[in-house]
């Protein structure tokens, strides 16, 4: 063999190399898990299928949502954690997962800060204080005036013991000085069900879980929860336009294991601020209930900060507990 063909074989097997390091480092190379730490069907479910097929689009590889639920969020956010930190599995979460359970549980099975990267906001869903119809007050207001004639006696449903519904309505009766009395369910379909039935008088539910029921007239809404009027109920004032200072709007954001390369946790949350943009993203979500919500992951790291010891107080001043 020449020495010039040996040269030219010898360049050639480089550039081979070459080329199969460069796209051993392009990322996404192969398929991403998406851990939803909560039951199909239910709003955080909705929203990471969204988020998946966006980025399957956007990426070329696939995004596979994996429901993990359990123990409020803690099976599948311990399951994150503890996952190779390469990129190739994520966590698509609430707030109530991960900022309220670390108050609520003696042990969740990981830190929220600790075991975690932040990478992007998601969507902030909305929250209703709806009533069934035939309930007398029409706002807040009338509410709060009729809880105080009859404490104890107005029935409020939630989905459990320390679900953000519970304790949505104990910061209520906190803000306002009424007393109601907490009939809690398993899971908020069990709570609405009864609600439209008129078992019970008013719940706090999200948006995805009530707003059926809302447009068809079987429940009314008495205020939303968020600190913002929400899009898909634009008439509707918020409980903080009465009550001055309250409002609470819940999260879904997306997180790595901790030791994620930043590159990719960067590459991410551009990834998904470009879904957010996308017209048919913010469609579904608004379907849903849930409106975009962009935040990098140093405002993402700031908010998880801020809201572990904000909900920890608020936990202890319900007096809920889950061992």
């Amino acid at each position: 063999m020449s020495i010039t063909r040996r040269a030219a074989l010898i360049l050639a097997a480089s550039a081979a190399l070459a080329g199969a390091a460069h796209a051993q480092d392009k990322y996404p190379a192969r398929p991403v898990t998406l851990i939803v730490p909560q039951a199909a069907g239910g709003a955080n479910d909705a929203i990471a299928r969204v988020v998946a097929q966006k980025l399957t689009e956007q990426t070329g590889q696939q995004f596979i949502v994996d429901n993990r639920p359990g123990a409020g969020g803690n099976i599948g956010t311990a399951f994150a954690a503890k996952a190779r930190p390469d990129g190739y599995t994520l966590m698509l979460t609430t707030n109530s997962a991960h900022v309220i359970n670390p108050a609520l549980y003696k042990s969740t099975g990981f830190d929220p800060v600790k075991d975690f990267e932040p990478v992007a906001g998601v969507a902030t869903a909305g929250y209703v204080l709806v009533a069934h119809p035939s309930f007398p007050a029409k706002n807040v207001s009338e509410l709060v005036a009729l809880a105080r004639q009859q404490p104890g006696k107005i029935s409020i449903a939630s989905a459990g013991n320390g679900t953000l519904n519970h304790l949505i309505g104990e910061m209520l009766g906190k803000a306002t000085g009424i007393d109601l009395m907490h009939v809690p369910y398993k899971g908020a379909a069990a709570a609405v069900t009864d609600l439209v039935a008129g078992q019970v008088q008013v719940s706090v539910q999200s948006l995805p879980s009530s707003i059926s029921f809302i447009r068809s007239g079987k429940l009314k809404v008495l205020g939303t929860v968020n600190e913002k009027r929400v899009a898909a109920l634009p008439d509707v004032p918020t409980i903080g336009e009465t009550v001055k200072g309250f409002g609470s709007t819940p999260w879904y954001a997306l997180f790595a294991p901790a030791g994620t390369p930043k590159a990719i946790v960067q590459q991410l949350n551009a990834e998904i601020n470009k879904a957010l943009e996308a017209k048919d993203v913010q469609e579904k979500l608004a379907g849903v209930g849930t409106e975009p919500y962009k935040a990098n992951p140093e405002q993402l790291a700031t908010v998880v900060r801020e809201d572990l010891p904000r909900w920890a107080r608020i936990v202890k001043e319900s007096g809920a507990s889950i061992d």
